[in-house]
């Protein structure tokens, strides 16, 4: 029987993860057509997806002890689906981070501000996208197989 903790951090990993992927879309709909101000949206977006990627990082030694060399004999390919998951997840932290420092910096910057504002832009909306590839493939896995 699997630990009680790890299966509710793994449940708030996995709804955190959802409701990360749609805060991701808030700063890049608002960031798409023009310079503006959106510092809190993308700050709070940033947070929620670096908060989920901890959380994680934090299941991973669980995970790789006790759930992928079953997840790997049972269904490799949902076994695979879940490495590119870590790995478009990792990237999606990475995008919202270059988002919010890029849209800061517009917002310090006003010369700036037509380039830094299209970086910010395309660095969420890659999150977001990414996001939304990784809480699928997170779905599968818990299907397949979870604590």
């Amino acid at each position: 029987m699997m630990s009680l903790g790890l299966r509710l951090a793994e449940h708030i990993h996995g709804h955190l993860g959802w409701l990360s992927t749609l805060a991701l879309f808030h700063p890049a709909v608002l960031l798409r057509s023009r310079p503006r101000r959106a510092l809190l949206a993308a700050a709070l977006a940033t947070g929620l997806v670096t908060l989920t990627g901890m959380i994680g990082v934090g299941l991973y030694p669980a995970y790789r002890t006790l759930l992928k060399p079953s997840i790997f004999a049972a269904a490799p390919a949902v076994g695979n689906a879940f490495e590119r998951k870590e790995h478009l997840a990792m990237a999606v932290v990475a995008l919202a981070w270059v988002g919010l420092l890029a849209h800061w910096a517009q917002c310090r910057d006003q010369g700036l501000a037509p380039r830094l504002s299209r970086i910010a832009f395309v660095a969420y909306a890659g999150a977001a996208a990414l996001a939304t590839v990784s809480a699928v493939l997170g779905v599968v896995v818990a299907v397949q197989r979870s604590f």
